[in-house]
């Protein structure tokens, strides 16, 4: 099966032994991508709030909501996915400076906006779930368009994964779908009672999945970088064994926390105590548990993000409230901006003191960095009632509801292309072309799916 993918030791060799970028680097380019939301925001022009015909049996109206739910949909792929694209790209060695200019092109918007007065008074009474569905979606979005845009020339090495330690833009993909999934997962919410056939229900699709992809990538001969999970191990089994593990240890929300930094503790005290070499050795025994060394042990580090992330979801937006209720909008815009802080105070201090970030091992320096950088950019978009315009867009509200479907048929797409043409040889104009026509199919696929009520929640 060479044929399939000819190249595939040099994909391999291209994303391999790379060392991530700084972290002030991140925390730049994820405000942008935060920025860049709320600036959609108030630009508006936006199928859900602008009071556009619904869905509904008769033809002609169905017509003209389809109509209008394409325009804003093309209104959110040149405001959002595009500048998203290009971040990522030709525009990448601009970081700081766009940094600075979407600041004050978002603060000339606010101040010269006619309606500011009656923004707060209207914010308080909207609900937060927004705000986290529109941090969902930014964080999926970055990891889709990152994950086929890896594979070209065009997009720096410093944002792709890390082969043991460090900090790149992609190090946050799963640890960052893992903490969004937590922070509104059934736990969060306070729902205990989950029983056998709803955790089976949840986790078996994960699982027959995870062996899709390997029976898969093994049949095509695609490019597998062994170093990010192991041999066999990918992305599906993680959050397949999280939550099965959740659902064997199920506890109160408001001891989530405090379960998941004593095992976030105790996994970095294996590390420290030698532990993290024989995870980052190159060698590998025969066995089953050797092949895959790297996607069984930081399960733990995952599992222990996740309950950490259930308590901070419990207790900034549901409170313990058998209604599940969200908390003041106020309390809780600040409570996130002081845990982001926070975060990102312990994360330098476990990066210089204790050990590095590493992804590959989902150590605890890793999980306050996912924690720091998805609680930064929850919290620059709980900033949208100071702000005009919509509160969400079409776009945002169709990947929000399908998350996972979303992400798989990115890899799907991910997939064709690399298979189709030879990437490493892309001129700078045709990987930008390539990536343009990736994001416009990902992004009207799970638009036009949400439109007509499409919807495959699993996880």
């Amino acid at each position: 099966m060479e044929s399939f993918n000819p190249n595939k030791h040099l994909k391999e060799q291209f994303v391999s032994n790379l060392t991530g970028s700084s972290k002030l680097e991140i925390f730049s380019l994820l405000t942008n991508f935060s920025i860049l939301i709320l600036i959609r925001h108030c630009i508006g022009f936006n199928w859900i709030s602008c009071g556009s015909v619904k869905k509904d049996d008769n033809a002609a109206t169905c017509g003209k909501g389809l109509k209008a739910y394409t325009l804003a949909l093309i209104a959110d792929f040149l405001c959002i996915v595009v500048p998203y694209t290009l971040f990522l790209t030709v525009l990448a060695d601009f970081t700081y400076g766009i940094t600075i200019l979407v600041f004050l092109l978002l603060l000339f918007m606010r101040t010269f906006d006619r309606n500011r007065s009656s923004l707060l008074q209207e914010g308080y009474m909207d609900s937060v779930r927004v705000n986290i569905s529109s941090y969902r979606v930014s964080m999926m979005l970055a990891t889709s368009l990152a994950i086929l845009a890896v594979d070209f020339k065009i997009f720096p090495r410093r944002y792709a994964k890390t082969e043991t330690y460090g900090t790149g833009l992609m190090d946050l993909g799963v640890g960052s779908f893992v903490l969004a999934n937590s922070l509104v997962s059934r736990q969060a919410r306070g729902s205990l009672n989950m029983t056998l056939q709803n955790a089976l229900r949840s986790t078996s699709p994960l699982i027959i999945l995870g062996f899709a992809r390997l029976i898969s990538t093994s049949s095509v001969n695609y490019q597998v970088h062994v170093g990010e999970y192991g041999v066999h191990w990918n992305f599906f089994f993680t959050l397949a064994a999280v939550a099965i593990l959740t659902f064997i240890i199920n506890v109160h929300p408001n001891y989530c926390g405090i379960l998941g930094s004593l095992i976030l503790i105790g996994y970095q005290a294996l590390l420290l105590c030698g532990l993290n070499k024989y995870i980052m050795s190159e060698e590998r025994k025969p066995d089953i548990f050797s092949q895959n060394k790297e996607g069984i042990f930081s399960i733990f580090g995952y599992w222990g993000m996740y309950l950490v992330g259930v308590r901070i979801g419990s207790y900034l937006f549901f409170g313990g409230n058998a209604d599940a209720t969200l908390k003041n909008k106020k309390w809780a815009t600040t409570r996130v901006w002081a845990l982001c802080l926070f975060f990102w105070l312990i994360t330098l201090l476990l990066d210089w003191y204790v050990e590095a970030v590493s992804r590959r091992m989902c150590n605890l320096a890793y999980v306050t960095f996912t924690l720091a950088a998805n609680l930064q950019v929850l919290a620059i978009l709980m900033l949208s009632d100071y702000v005009s315009g919509c509160k969400s867009s079409a776009l945002e509200e169709a990947f929000n509801r399908n998350l996972l479907a979303s992400f798989l048929l990115a890899n799907v797409l991910t997939g064709l292309v690399n298979l189709s043409i030879d990437t490493l040889s892309a001129s700078s104009i045709f990987a930008v072309a390539i990536l343009f026509a990736y994001a416009f199919v990902l992004s009207f696929s799970v638009g036009f799916a949400d439109f007509f009520g499409i919807k495959l929640k699993f996880w």
